[in-house]
């Protein structure tokens, strides 16, 4: 859909969107009357109100010119194109293009206009032009569109006699139907059998004052410019079982005229006569270029037209052509959307070119689809091309096929034998008696459509255009756009086969879900995941997992419901909604207001999705302390927690583009802590190992030297993804970098259902993968084609393209629109390709609801979106700037002391942690007998928040044993840290809560607690007789311990003495270590046998921290000298 001719919703002089273009802060934005330049317009056509129309609305944000326009008729601008339709209603205003409120609807000085006034004179030098009312008007910048004159054969003797017409203004239409009143019942005939003569024809004839009206054509058929023989033979064979008689092969040789010198009838040039009182002439067009020639502008000398350059100026600086008057290798063009086009590419050019390449105006498409005397015609591409040979043919991967010039003796045998034929085949359909007619060319192999006509059948016309234009290989047969796809063998089967594996991290198929669905083990997704496991590993599989079960339970008849959990009857969208209405602002209020008991400590699923949307909603920090209770580990301390229990750092680098001082910085922070290095799939540098009592003083450094949070732990904007393009690649059309700088930090931070990702490509050839993205720009020279709805992961979806040829400063408004609704409407933990997917009418409905405000809610998001994005600061800084916050960042909360969780391999000259073990802990730690037990004293009361309605948790310490505690409802109970599942020492960091009996429909609250482990979501529960047991996996279980806060203000925990209890749960003991996960030496682990193959006969390559010069000193050394001022010297900074 291109967003020229889809954009109803952004109106011009709209409130312009802050932040997209570092000149918007510019305080001369919008700027002052006395600031702005003049442009001046010469004509109030189809084409010059184009132009107008685009600049008013892509000026409407800078405001930096002012528009005079002048027109030559007393009308103001009309469809030229519809002029038959004036026969019906004889009123002009119907054909006008604006009304005329609209003209003065523009803010003040915008633009002015002149009627029934014609331009006399040009004074380049003077930068001025004269009127014929006696005005001169100044310009900085003048823009000739006046159009072409119908031709008139003035060679032809009584050419000018009364009676002779052309068909071109209202006022030539208004002049026939006046003439023809006076000559009714007799004969009146058309000259020109081309478009333009084919509508004269309708229009004399709906005249009805004709007795008989004919079509004189000197060719053998009609439209002799769109169509061949065959088809312009179907259409004449139309056109006269409609009543219109065709004369073909005919050339006039004079007009006869009576004695008051009117029209009388028509001598042909073979000497036949025929009896006629009114002539039409439709014959062809010539520019207008009078005016340019007086003032000394260059001109074509053969066929007219004001000579212009690719960016449509003239000889003379600051004057530009556009539209018929235009000559453009050696060219002019009669048909408007060449005009169209020019006006797109001026004005785009002197709103937009700041922040894009300057477009350039090219080979114009002349594809027309027209319905003439009721018949549809149509001709697209180089239609051509079988008769002339192709203008050109598609680039093929190894460049453009080019013409060969014949050598010598090919020219010899072309004039003997003629020229080889062009280098295409067509397909060709006719139809008598539907009178249809199909012709498509194609290259010589079939893989590309180079143009077409088509007669009677017109539908596929909008679908095999753009086929052309892209030039990209067709994916079908040729018949097949012709005839249509065979139904034979249509596969209805699902997406993915039963054998399909959703999850990679238990191993389970699609089939295995199926079948304990079907059977009726599994009637919610939680039985699935304690059935089956998936879901229970990474998470990631779970929006597939639920797409299975919900067909399934349809499959049998069952109703699905949304809901957000067992705690709310309430989707995410239902729930976002009223919390949006009325202002609900924590989470005891929402659970009050929509939950089913009012005092629910809730659950996994709707904490994090409640968190969510109140960042997404009011963007508080997601650690102050209503909050913090909801948030998934990783948002809990704004770093992504990885397997040893570590976290990783990621600062934010848009669009990947980072000064080298900013790396320098990010190197030594790395190095100073230790922290393992990569480059992300998003452009940015991942950093891992983090510890977390380290966090704090890692991010002090960054931000610091300028940096702040990446986000990459939070379910929000990741990255948007860049190429280069104009920046530095040749191959670029668009300032990739520049816009995706423009639209990450515009949305960096913002909460949403799903973590969300962008790119921009400079070019088609598509280096930053924008059409797998949540949203995704690519640069065309009309600016950006918008995607949206892409994603990998699991289920890869390619992004649809939502609007096309969208300017630069109109990306904003769309994307502010997309986001926001997604935003509102998603399910949770939905990604934008499944939540198009399951929009009524996909991404039609999201094109009328963005695009077109069906629900005429646009303005509404887009205010939503900027008072959210006018929130916006830095997690970090605040962190680091709050004592409090920064408290939350140790390791335990009794003692200083630090144990590392996992075993460190040094590869590659980095340190990662060692492998998971193979398998889980499957000891019995709660039914472990301990000899004797006594209370301790472990930390103190108020380090648990007496405002915590999700709970709270810390991690203690004793001995060489790690243990975590929780607060719930003012209650408290302890466990073992370590999570048996992957012997990962995690629990304290995970969610906290209570369960519903699912049975239930009332939702009667269980005495039953539980911590669920942030890495697989291993669900522990914590009191009662099932203390210790795992909901989710009967394989492991978690030793729990009495706990109580006593007047002295400290928690107590009966514990077993120390020794007893490193015995069974101290951390060297469970540590997971190199040599039972990857063996020992360095050749173990998964890859042995592949190293060892691969080590056997390479050259050449050379250990991973040296160089290949022979005197190189390698990477350490070289850093090292570098930090210590050695190698050479300090930096010069």
């Amino acid at each position: 859909m291109s967003w020229a001719d889809s954009s109803p919703g952004m109106q011009a002089g709209r409130t312009p969107v802050e932040g997209h273009h570092a000149e918007e802060s510019n305080p001369q934005y919008p700027r002052p009357a006395s600031a702005r330049k003049k442009i001046v317009v010469v004509g109030l056509g189809m084409v010059g109100i184009a132009f107008i129309e685009k600049m008013v609305k892509m000026d409407a944000k800078r405001r930096e010119y002012d528009i005079v326009v002048i027109g030559e008729e007393p009308h103001l601008a009309y469809n030229r194109v519809g002029l038959t339709s004036f026969f019906q209603h004889r009123e002009a205003e119907n054909l006008y293009l604006n009304p005329r409120e609209w003209y003065h609807s523009n803010p003040s000085g915008a633009l002015n206009y002149y009627l029934n006034t014609a331009v006399t004179s040009i004074d380049p030098k003077k930068k001025n032009i004269s009127t014929s009312i006696g005005t001169t008007v100044p310009y900085d910048i003048l823009v000739l569109a006046t159009g072409s004159d119908a031709l008139l054969p003035r060679h032809t003797p009584g050419h000018d006699a009364k009676g002779v017409f052309v068909y071109r203004t209202i006022d030539d239409l208004q002049k026939l139907i006046g003439f023809a009143e006076t000559v009714k019942g007799t004969s009146g005939a058309v000259i020109g059998g081309g478009l333009l003569g084919l509508e004269a024809a309708k229009a004399m004839m709906d005249l009805e004052t004709f007795e008989q009206v004919k079509l004189i054509e000197r060719n053998r058929w009609v439209l002799s410019r769109q169509l061949d023989g065959d088809a312009g033979g179907m259409v004449v064979d139309l056109v006269r079982e409609l009543g219109l008689d065709v004369m073909l092969s005919k050339r006039v040789g004079r007009i006869e005229v009576d004695e008051n010198h009117a029209v009388k009838g028509v001598v042909f040039e073979d000497g036949e006569r025929m009896d006629c009182r009114c002539l039409m002439f439709a014959i062809g067009i010539r520019a207008r270029d009078e005016l340019a020639r007086r003032a000394g502008i260059r001109c074509a000398d053969r066929g007219g037209g004001i000579i212009i350059d690719p960016n449509l100026m003239t000889s003379e600086k600051d004057i530009y052509a556009i539209g018929e008057c235009a000559s453009w290798e050696s060219q002019t063009f009669g048909l408007i959307a060449p005009g169209i086009e020019m006006a797109d590419v001026l004005a785009f050019n002197f709103t937009q070119a700041k922040v894009h390449t300057p477009r350039k105006f090219k080979r114009p498409d002349l594809s027309t689809k027209l319905k003439l005397l009721g018949v549809e015609v149509a001709s697209f591409g180089d239609f051509f091309a079988d008769r002339d040979g192709p203008k050109e043919l598609p680039m093929k991967r190894h460049g453009a096929s080019k013409k060969e010039e014949p050598n010598g003796e090919q020219k010899v045998k072309n004039i003997t034998n003629g020229p080889p034929p062009p280098p295409v085949k067509a397909l060709t359909y006719k139809d008598p008696f539907q009178a249809v007619y199909k012709k498509y060319l194609f290259t010589l192999d079939g893989k590309y459509l180079l143009g077409g006509m088509m007669i009677g059948d017109t539908k596929d016309y909008v679908k095999l255009v753009p086929m052309v234009k892209n030039q990209k290989p067709l994916e079908v047969p040729p018949s097949q756009l012709i005839l249509g796809a065979s139904k034979e063998g249509e596969d209805n089967a699902d997406d993915l086969s039963s054998d399909t594996q959703i999850c990679s991290c238990h191993n389970v198929t699609k089939g295995d879900v199926s079948k304990v669905v079907r059977d009726g083990t599994c009637k919610s997704i939680g039985d699935v995941k304690s059935c089956t496991k998936a879901g229970t590993g990474c998470g990631g599989c779970l929006p597939l997992v639920q797409s299975i079960f919900n067909v399934e339970m349809k499959a049998m008849g069952n109703e699905v419901l949304n809901h957000l959990c067992p705690h709310f009857a309430y989707s995410r969208a239902d729930l976002y909604n009223i919390i949006y209405v009325k202002k609900i602002k924590s989470f005891p209020e929402v659970m009050k207001e929509c939950g089913k008991d009012a005092n629910s400590l809730g659950c996994e699923a709707c904490k994090p999705a409640i968190g969510s949307i109140l960042a997404s909603l009011y963007n508080q920090h997601v650690m102050d302390k209503p909050l913090h209770g909801l948030q998934d580990t990783n948002d809990k301390f704004l770093a992504n927690i990885q397997r040893n229990g570590t976290f990783s750092v990621i600062p934010r680098v848009s669009a990947g583009e980072v000064t080298a001082e900013k790396l320098i910085v990010i190197g030594t922070v790395a190095k100073k802590y230790g922290l393992y290095c990569k480059i992300t799939g998003g452009q940015r540098i991942d950093m891992f190992g983090a510890k977390k009592h380290d966090l704090v003083s890692i991010w002090t450094e960054l931000v610091n030297a300028g940096m702040e949070s990446g986000h990459a732990y939070a379910k929000s904007l990741r990255t948007v993804k860049s190429c280069v393009g104009t920046t530095w690649c040749r191959f670029g059309i668009g300032d990739s970098v520049g816009m995706a700088v423009r639209l990450e930090e515009r949305y960096k931070s913002i909460r949403s259902p799903h973590k969300i990702k962008g790119g921009v490509s400079g070019c088609v050839r598509e280096c930053a993968e924008a059409q797998n993205k949540d949203f995704g720009l690519i640069a065309t020279d009309k600016g950006f084609n918008v995607f949206v709805g892409g994603n990998g992961g699991a289920k890869p979806r390619h992004s649809e393209l939502l609007a096309k040829d969208v300017p630069p400063d109109d990306v904003v408004p769309i994307l502010d629109r997309y986001l926001m609704l997604y935003i509102r409407t998603a399910d949770k933990l939905q990604r934008t390709a499944r939540w198009i997917e399951q929009l009524p009418g996909g991404i039609q409905y999201l094109r009328q609801v963005i695009l077109e405000d069906k629900l005429g809610i646009c303005t509404s998001l887009e205010q939503q979106m900027n008072e959210l994005v006018g929130t916006f600061f830095c997690e970090w800084t605040e962190v680091i700037n709050n004592p409090t916050r920064r408290a939350a960042f140790s390791q335990f909360s009794n003692t200083p002391d630090t144990l590392d969780n996992m075993e460190k391999v040094s590869e590659r000259g980095q340190s990662r942690p060692t492998y998971w073990a193979q398998e889980s802990a499957k000891h019995d730690f709660r039914g472990t007998q301990w000899s004797e037990l006594t209370w301790q004293p472990m930390i103190q009361a108020d380090h648990f928040p007496p405002d915590a309605p999700a709970g709270s948790s810390a991690t203690v310490k004793r001995g060489d044993t790690q243990l975590a505690i929780f607060k719930l409802k003012g209650a408290y109970y302890a466990t073992q840290q370590m999570c048996p599942h992957k012997r990962a020492f995690v629990l304290s960091d995970g969610l906290i809560g209570e369960s519903v009996r699912a049975a239930d429909s009332e939702a009667q609250v269980e005495d039953k607690l539980w911590v669920s482990c942030p890495l697989h979501k291993r669900n522990y529960t914590l009191n009662g007789a099932e203390a210790g047991t795992c909901g989710n996996d009967a394989e492991v279980n978690i030793a729990t311990f009495k706990a109580e806060e006593r007047s002295d203000g400290w928690v107590y925990l009966l514990l077993p003495g120390v020794e007893e209890l490193d015995g069974v749960l101290g951390t060297e003991k469970w540590m997971v270590r190199k040599a039972e996960t990857e063996g020992e030496g360095e050749e173990g682990g998964p890859f042995g046998k592949l190293d060892r193959r691969l080590k056997k006969g390479l050259k050449g390559r050379k250990p991973w921290d040296e160089s290949h010069l022979e005197k190189g000193v390698g990477e350490k050394v070289a850093a090292e000298g570098i930090l210590s001022g050695g190698a050479g010297g300090r930096m010069d900074w």
